[in-house]
């Protein structure tokens, strides 16, 4: 389990590395957006399921911070 979690924080840095460099860009398309709106609800999915330990309960608990997250993200989304 601790090197599945080691896999998981590597790719949250990556991630996070990567929303970084694009939030430098001094034009950001519309399609750059949507690809960091990605990358955030990835890496929220991920601490959803390894750092909350909730990949192993039932679905319905799981479903509800997934939920959020894609509301929150979606409102961004739709207010750019």
């Amino acid at each position: 389990m601790k090197k599945i979690l080691e896999g998981v924080w590597i790719i949250l840095v990556i991630l996070t590395i990567f929303a970084f460099m694009l939030g430098h860009l001094k034009f950001m398309p519309t399609y750059l957006v949507a690809i960091l709106l990605i990358s955030t609800f990835i890496k929220g999915q991920l601490v959803i399921d390894y750092f909350m330990d909730l990949k192993k309960v039932k679905l319905k608990y799981r479903l509800i911070p997934t939920i959020w997250l894609t509301a929150v993200i979606s409102l961004i989304a739709i207010l750019l």
